[in-house]
């Protein structure tokens, strides 16, 4: 185990922009879809309020449910002392509290964070992963975990998240609307009404294409913050390649049980016959991920960041 330091972290400022970018899309797509809600109409009053209690409910509670899904156990220091040390060493190099720590009893090799601030952080890991992973690669993951806490990724999602659950929410109330015969007793309007349906659905559509690419940007970033931190890209690049290698010969019915944790993980605990493509996948690329570790490695071995 490394000695635990405080390590500055520099983030990879080409991927900032992207994410950044990224939500100003999301703004002004919502912005502009807003607009033309008004125009038609359309009664917001009461569906944004509606959804924003559902989002904060869900943000505030996405932690108990994610552990209540997968069955993660939290465990204590002295039930895991090994694994409470290198998260705790971890934590000081981020400058942030100890985090929880949960275990999930399954063989498939995984790992997630969650906690919508340091403060309220937790890390979970399988016993899978601690099964077929050494200690530096471990280690590079957890950082990887953590690095997710550290760059407010809950915080951003759930943003970005309120727009897309709105439009969602949105669409189901005009769906039903037109199937018993309008909205607010205008009856008598149903091609304006259809029109709104229809741009509700394109939103919705492109909106979720733009947080798709903002939870494979974090993911990214959570790779770069994580290898600074944990000072070692390559061991994240060969942990990401061993629990990859491994899921494909991991029994669907374990693959089941982090399904709805699939955002959250390291790496997407896909079924067999489920390749995604990339647009609609929460995680880029593996061999690109590997790919741009390799070169912060190559980088850091230079002093260049």
């Amino acid at each position: 185990m490394r000695a635990t330091t405080t390590r500055k972290f520099h983030k990879d400022r080409g991927l900032v922009a992207r994410m950044y970018f990224t939500l100003f899309m999301l703004g002004v797509l919502y912005a502009i879809f807003t607009l033309f809600l008004i125009a038609a109409g359309t009664p917001l009053v009461l569906v944004a309020p509606i959804v924003g209690v559902m989002v904060v409910v869900q943000y505030y509670m996405s932690d108990r449910l994610i552990l209540m899904s997968t069955g993660a156990k939290e465990v204590s220091a002295e039930q895991a002392p090994k694994l409470h040390l290198m998260v705790k060493t971890l934590a000081d190099r981020y400058e942030m509290p100890m985090p929880k720590v949960a275990i999930i009893d399954t063989a498939v090799p995984n790992a997630f964070a969650t906690g919508r601030n340091p403060k309220n952080a937790l890390v979970a890991v399988t016993v899978g992963i601690q099964q077929r992973l050494n200690e530096r690669e471990l280690q590079a993951v957890i950082g990887h975990e953590l690095a997710h806490v550290a760059n407010r990724d809950m915080r951003i999602l759930a943003i970005a998240n309120f727009l897309v659950t709105l439009t969602s929410f949105l669409m189901t109330m005009l769906f039903w609307n037109m199937l018993f015969g309008g909205m607010g007793g205008r009856r008598n309007n149903g091609g304006g009404m259809m029109m709104v349906y229809l741009v509700t659905i394109l939103v919705y559509f492109v909106g979720q294409l733009l947080v798709l690419a903002l939870t494979r940007y974090r993911e990214f970033g959570a790779d770069h913050t994580g290898a600074e931190i944990s000072g070692d890209p390559g061991a994240l690049a060969d942990a990401l390649e061993k629990i990859s290698g491994t899921v494909a010969g991991i029994p669907d019915q374990d693959l089941r049980k982090l399904q709805t944790a699939n955002a959250f993980l390291i790496i997407p605990a896909a079924l067999k016959g489920q390749g995604s493509m990339n647009l609609f996948s929460t995680h880029p690329p593996l061999q690109e991920r590997v790919r741009r570790l390799r070169e912060l490695e190559q980088r850091m071995q230079y002093g260049v960041r």
